[in-house]
């Protein structure tokens, strides 16, 4: 079901993200992400020769994680092909920190210790968060019934609808259900 028809409006900003799970010929994964930003008016900008254009890419970034069947990060890549300062390119490769790491549980606030704030890059960061979900949908489905039942209580409580109180964790997960509400 679309949304309702908007009032009447201009657009001014366009992002886009992108994110694309591969299985790799030896075994491992390389889970991809791009985000785009363009604007739909020029930006003064003397760093980028006077000004960028309506439809420019104002920004344009790229990682790839490549990770194993347990999430295990083993490479990043980061490219910076289009941003508003030429010193933003020379962060990317701060992110190779993260190889080593894990996705799961806590990931995310692993890697705002890591990479977060004036370590990193803010439209790195947020990349990082669609490529998690990403590495989950591409290799959960394919995980084995043990390995799943072994990792269900990574999904318990993580939105309403897996709530411990909720019917699709009654029927899925009867043991972990519970007809008490989650704690707030």
């Amino acid at each position: 079901m679309p949304l309702p028809k908007p009032a009447r409006r201009a657009q001014h900003h366009h992002r886009v993200v992108n994110c694309v799970g591969f299985l790799r010929d030896d075994g491992l994964w390389d889970i991809e992400g791009r985000m785009t930003d363009t604007k739909a008016y020029d930006v003064d900008n003397e760093e980028r020769g006077g000004y960028v254009a309506g439809g420019e890419a104002f920004h344009d970034i790229s990682m790839r994680l490549t990770i194993d069947q347990d999430f295990l990060i083993h490479a990043v890549e980061c490219v910076i092909d289009a941003a508003p300062a030429r010193m933003c390119a020379g962060i990317a490769g701060v992110f190779k920190q993260l190889e080593g790491t894990r996705i799961g549980a806590g990931w995310l606030r692993q890697t705002r210790e890591l990479v977060g704030g004036v370590k990193g890059c803010t439209h790195l960061n947020e990349l990082l968060q669609p490529l998690a979900t990403t590495a989950i949908q591409t290799l959960w489905p394919l995980k084995n019934t043990d390995e799943k039942k072994e990792r269900r209580g990574a999904i318990l409580n993580s939105c309403h609808t897996w709530a411990q109180n909720s019917e699709i964790v009654k029927q899925v997960y009867p043991e972990l259900y519970t007809p008490d509400p989650p704690a707030a």
